[in-house]
């Protein structure tokens, strides 16, 4: 199977756990507290596959500088993109309670909140497509991190969209969309770099963790700390050394 194909597959498996996600909160009660916990849990892992396997693989095959310029442009970025989607109504996209608005309150927020989850979302398939340009398969640490990480998105989004009236078909078109979307990030990512010099994989790699490390800052850690209060960081620290630990295993 060419490499690009399974980048794109791999890219939708990840984005399915957002989908998974969804259908968990639409057809369950899961208390708020453990959805918190698991977007806790989630930042941490994703924090330790930014630090162990994209940031360092970056400024290992292409140097500091690339590395240093990508991930402050990727966070800077991802932040200008995220403050013109907040004032169209994103804000709380992946809010579980009431703070989602729903179209009636603000005029547009569906396709703000749609088009900010899938600006979360790309970022994260970009990456996986570029580890598999390494001919050792795809990365598994930042598999698992992406997968754990989206679950909880999904999950505490879907809710929030529910509560503010939004309708079946709009959640699962939106979180599908991703999926698909994800696997198609995935997949060009692998095909239009895999020609590419390090350092130009490098600085990539390095601008799509900066817009990952953002987001968590952004989205994830304030949802979890609304309900986990003062042991977020903790439940964060649990799921950075279980990623860790994972890494190493590999």
């Amino acid at each position: 199977m060419p490499i690009w194909l399974q980048a794109g597959l791999w890219g939708t498996f990840a984005g399915g756990a957002l989908v998974i996600g969804a259908a968990l909160a639409w057809n369950l009660r899961i208390p708020r507290l453990v959805v918190a916990s698991v977007m806790a849990f989630g930042s941490g892992v994703l924090i330790s596959a930014l630090a162990f396997d994209l940031v360092d693989e970056a400024e290992s095959t292409g140097g500091l500088t690339p590395t240093v310029i990508g991930f402050l442009g990727g966070a800077v970025v991802y932040v200008l993109a995220n403050v013109a989607l907040a004032r169209r109504g994103a804000r709380h996209r992946k809010r579980s309670e009431d703070q989602q608005p729903s179209e009636a309150d603000q005029q547009g927020s569906g396709a703000a909140i749609a088009v900010g989850a899938l600006l979360d979302g790309i970022p994260e398939s970009i990456v996986l497509g570029l580890s598999l340009l390494g001919g050792k398969g795809v990365g598994v640490p930042v598999l698992v991190a992406i997968f754990i990480s989206n679950l909880p998105e999904g999950l505490s989004s879907a809710a929030g969209m529910k509560r503010s009236g939004r309708s079946a078909t709009y959640v699962f078109g939106v979180w599908g969309g991703i999926a698909l979307a994800s696997g198609i990030a995935g997949l060009l990512g692998c095909l239009l770099l895999q020609d590419a010099g390090s350092a130009s994989i490098a600085a990539i790699t390095a601008v799509a963790a900066g817009a990952i490390l953002a987001m968590i800052a952004d989205t994830m850690i304030p949802e979890a700390f609304e309900r986990t209060h003062i042991y977020t960081g903790l439940i964060a620290t649990i799921g950075f050394m279980v990623s860790f630990a994972i890494e190493r295993a590999g």
